[in-house]
């Protein structure tokens, strides 16, 4: 008959208890859920066996991160050896939690482990009483030394490299799309406002952005001379639009404004033009965060729409896990059940239409390239997503693929195998990375490096180039021993 030992981790150590009456207990399950939260009877059947407290919360984290991943640590280890070996001669098994750990310590310890039956129960009760089960441990105790180690291991778990933090690509392009949408509105009402006393600019200089900064500079209409030609010029970028503005400021039909209602037009305009430049900003900042977080993506189908599939999935990850079906109709949810509901034709695309590939793609071959696309994206977002060092050298090569299959579709010419361009690209990514970690090394363990080739040199003529470009310090040493070497035959032959 073996005796069953469940183990059990807290935040302030590990325990160990045993079951009385093992055998019988699993016999009643029913009768063991609905006792659990009875102390008394469940005091009865499980006892405290043995505990080894954490020594520090650092221990404790480290302990805990192990089980998290089913390795046993060390203190779990010496402590499981130094109680089963003290009942070498009975037969036990050990209830455990994690499926995985118990496969661990089985190997390790050499203890049958068990997970399922009336263990799950048992461990549920522990975990209900286990205040009372222990001596000296309280509720508020327990729950101090719970929520220590959940917010460390909660930190630790969250603990990310800083440059690749997909969340503010998410936030950028979230604010980017609304500036989008203040600017034209605010741009608009600047237009309208100030077109009351200068109607005539609003033809000469559409552009929402030269407007605000033209309204802003003329401000009344009647102070516009011929002075003011080369500031204007500046402004519009265009000599002939400059002359136009002078010459319609002095035949203008608008009417006249008084100076309240110039300084308010002049605040909105400056208004409009400081949103338009950091609209500016924050374009650039989402360009050089893509490059860190996604350059594969980045360079395949740009800054702004990789933004949007990441932002839509909710992160790079979540890109990743996406097949590339998902990826093509991403941004088309609503047209997609609509399809299903009224069994009519699926969307070919969602948010990649956006995609300058779709657009120059014949009406024909839209679905199909839109397919392609959304293929070479998934790839693309996984490699973003899982390679240690982020590289553009794999978003270049789908890039050239997609537009080969562009041009096979309008003239037939047959494109490069997959395989034979992931051969390529791969070592060109290999040669990127070996560059890279060679530059980064000290210039003080490149001449060492050398030495010690120099050292273990074998007459090659590859050995004799590096030996060239080293330094004259470098150089001086192996002549040195090769001297030492020529004295030291000289003395065996004498």
């Amino acid at each position: 008959m073996s005796n069953l030992y469940v183990l059990y981790e807290h935040a302030a150590g590990f325990a160990l208890f045993s079951v009385k009456e093992f055998e019988e207990v699993s016999m009643f399950l029913p009768q063991v859920e609905s006792s659990v939260t009875d102390i008394a009877k469940f005091n009865s059947i499980v006892k405290l066996a043995g505990f080894s407290p954490f020594k520090t919360a650092i221990a404790a984290l480290e302990n805990i991160n192990a089980i998290s991943e089913g390795i046993v640590p060390q203190d779990l280890l010496h402590f499981l050896d130094d109680f089963f070996a003290k009942l070498k001669k009975k037969k036990c098994t050990l209830g455990i939690a994690d499926a995985k750990l118990g496969a661990a310590i089985t190997e390790s310890v050499g203890v049958q482990c068990s997970h399922f039956g009336v263990v799950p129960e048992i461990l549920r009760g522990i975990r209900f009483h286990f205040a009372k089960l222990v001596k000296g441990f309280t509720d508020k105790s327990a729950g101090v030394a719970q929520l220590g180690l959940g917010h460390s291991y909660s930190r630790a778990k969250v603990k990310f490299n800083v440059h690749r933090s997909d969340n503010m690509i998410i936030q950028s392009i979230a604010l980017l799309d609304q500036l989008d949408k203040d600017v034209n509105t605010f741009s608009m009402r600047i237009r309208e406002w100030y077109s009351y006393h200068f109607p005539e600019l609003v033809k000469i200089v559409p552009d929402n952005y030269m407007f605000a900064k033209a309204a802003k500079f003329i401000k009344d209409r009647k102070d516009l001379t011929q002075d003011k030609h080369e500031e204007l010029e500046q402004i519009v970028m265009d000599s002939a639009k400059a002359q136009a503005i002078i010459d319609a400021g002095k035949m203008s039909m608008g009417m006249d404004i008084s100076i309240v209602d110039l300084i308010n037009i002049e605040l909105f305009a400056e208004r409009v033009v400081k949103l338009s430049e950091y609209r500016k900003k924050l374009s650039t900042y989402l360009h050089n965060k893509m490059n860190m977080v996604a350059p594969n993506l980045q360079s395949l189908i740009g800054d702004q729409v990789g933004a949007r599939l990441i932002s839509h999935a909710g992160s790079l990850t979540n890109l990743a896990k996406y097949p590339a079906s998902t990826v093509q109709i991403l941004g088309a949810e609503k047209a997609l059940f609509r399809a299903l509901k009224t069994r009519s034709n699926t969307p070919k695309y969602g948010l990649i239409y956006h995609s300058s590939f779709i657009g120059r793609a014949g009406l024909k071959n839209k679905g199909r390239i839109s397919r392609f696309l959304a293929n070479k994206c998934s790839i693309a977002s996984r490699i973003d997503c899982f390679l240690e060092q982020p590289t553009s050298v794999f978003g270049e090569t789908l890039k050239q693929q997609v537009e080969d299959r562009l041009k096979f579709y309008e003239s037939g010419d047959v494109p490069r195998k997959n395989i034979e361009v992931m051969k390529e690209a791969i070592e060109a990514a290999g040669q990127e990375a070996n560059t890279t970690t060679n530059n980064n090394v000290p210039q003080s363990e490149k001449k060492k490096k050398k030495r010690q080739s120099n050292g273990t040199s074998n007459g090659n003529g590859s050995i004799l180039v590096a030996e060239e470009n080293e330094t004259p310090e470098a150089d001086e040493e192996p002549k040195k021993k090769k001297k030492k070497k020529n004295k030291n035959k000289l003395a065996v032959e004498a």
